[in-house]
């Protein structure tokens, strides 16, 4: 305990915490001390000791801020104009020919749309997978969140697209303060080819970079990948060496039982990222197996993917949506419980984009990224089963504070590092050129 004042000390909560097995439990009335963006103690009673800031927590709960492990950000600049289309045609007559037009500033506005509601919803970390990275660096530099950032590319692209990519993780590895991570991010095994992928796959070994990337989105893909090249997506990655590497794989809805023992004797280590709300709306005959996964001991993260196909970025929906999904999926109410989607939620999305030992969990020497959630709402009122309240009755807008490295970017509600309208405003005067697809470009063929 140093003698200075604290830099935030927050008083009254009830903290969710992990115990030695890792089960989800809560302590009432705790006090939770910040200095220099790390927790110092989680106690019981009252606080003593001097802080410069500090928060009256009474009627909340403390939660490790939730990472949103899968999306690209500046697509809420297409929420809506892409719906009720199947993946072909949403990607092919809409999306990429958009994407032709987009430019850094597009970019730039609509990381900072994406990072203000974001930092609304709770969420404290994200990881985003898109072009013009730079401006988006920027943004998560200026508004004080955290992210796990890769530059996507195409093989269409040549070798460029791949170094271009490299030499973003590199340069932008742990800036702004630390809280940017970095990752190389092809886009997927059906528009990266087999040479480019093993490429990556060295690459990531000889820098000590992870990997995010789409695989086995849907069930479409891994049977015309089947049909095509005789092996799946998931195998395609085997075979080219990035399951030897650190990856983050986006949905998984496509993983088949064939797949499983092949994630199993990856030797890097595997994560899924599954973000449900655009497999219902895409009409995907399945979901992310997270069971099958949970059972090889790979974690499950929760995410949004891009507003465009998934309109939102509330990862306090993709937790009841996973729960929910997964009690219909499985034909068992037991699984999964609150507890289960809560730890979804914190520690495994936090292991999933390489952070488990920083963030995920409101303890001693984690880095100070957590959030208020106000229960006093009619409609999380009484409180019966706490767990059950956060997931099935509380909603993101009853995130009153966000918190990232012990720094407030929202108290009660108010964005403090963020001005919305002025964001609002402008992007509404560059939309009109960004929807032009007079033009008949796109940036890629999906045909899967």
């Amino acid at each position: 305990m140093s003698d200075s004042p604290a830099d935030l000390i927050i008083t009254g909560c009830t903290v969710l915490v992990h115990d030695d097995q890792e089960r989800i439990g809560f302590e009432e009335n705790a006090t939770i001390v910040v200095r220099d963006g790390v927790i110092e103690s989680v106690t019981t009673g009252p606080a003593e000791a001097e802080a410069r800031q500090r928060v009256d927590a009474r009627g909340q709960v403390a939660l490790p801020g939730l990472v949103n492990c899968h999306t690209h950000a500046p697509m809420v600049a297409l929420r809506g104009v892409a719906e009720d289309l199947p993946t072909e045609e949403w990607f092919n007559d809409v999306v990429w020919p958009i994407e032709s037009n987009l430019t850094e500033k597009d970019v730039e506005l609509g990381a900072r749309l994406a990072c203000a509601e974001m930092i609304r919803g709770g969420v404290t970390c994200f990881a985003d997978h898109y072009f013009s990275m730079d401006a988006v660096a920027a943004v998560v530099a200026e508004c004080g969140i955290r992210a796990h950032l890769g530059e996507a590319y195409f093989s269409s692209h040549g070798p460029q697209g791949r170094e271009k990519s490299l030499e973003f993780a590199l340069r932008l590895r742990g800036a702004a303060d630390g809280r940017i991570t970095t990752t190389l991010a092809p886009h997927a095994p059906y528009t990266v080819d087999d040479a480019d992928l093993a490429a990556t796959a060295e690459l990531a070994r000889e820098h000590g970079l992870p990997v995010h990337l789409h695989a086995a989105e849907n069930r479409d893909q891994a049977e015309t990948s089947l049909a095509r090249h005789g092996v799946t997506p998931i195998e395609v990655l085997r075979r080219t060496g990035i399951l030897d590497t650190d990856v983050l794989i986006a949905h998984g809805t496509g993983i088949l039982d064939r797949d499983l023992p092949v994630l199993r004797d990856a030797t890097g280590r595997v994560a899924v990222a599954t973000a449900p709300r655009g497999y219902l709306k895409f009409a995907w005959p399945t979901t992310t197996p997270v069971r099958a996964l949970h059972d090889l001991g790979i974690p499950v993260g929760l995410a949004t993917d891009g507003a465009a196909s998934n309109n939102s970025l509330d990862v306090w929906e993709s937790m009841a949506l996973t729960a929910l999904i997964q009690k219909s999926t499985t034909g068992d109410p037991r699984w999964m419980t609150s507890r289960q989607a809560l730890h979804h939620a914190t520690l495994q999305s936090a292991r999933a984009v390489g952070l488990g030992e920083t963030v995920g969990s409101i303890a001693p020497g984690r880095r100070a990224d957590i959030i208020l959630v106000d229960l006093t709402g009619p409609h999380t009122q009484p409180v019966h089963d706490l767990a059950a309240t956060l997931v099935h009755s509380a909603r993101s807008s009853d995130v009153r504070t966000t918190i990232v490295d012990g720094r407030i970017l929202m108290r009660d509600r108010e964005l403090l590092t963020i001005d919305v309208p002025a964001v609002v405003g402008e992007l509404a005067e560059r939309t009109p050129a960004l929807l032009d697809r007079g033009h008949g470009r796109r940036i890629q063929e999906y045909d899967t």
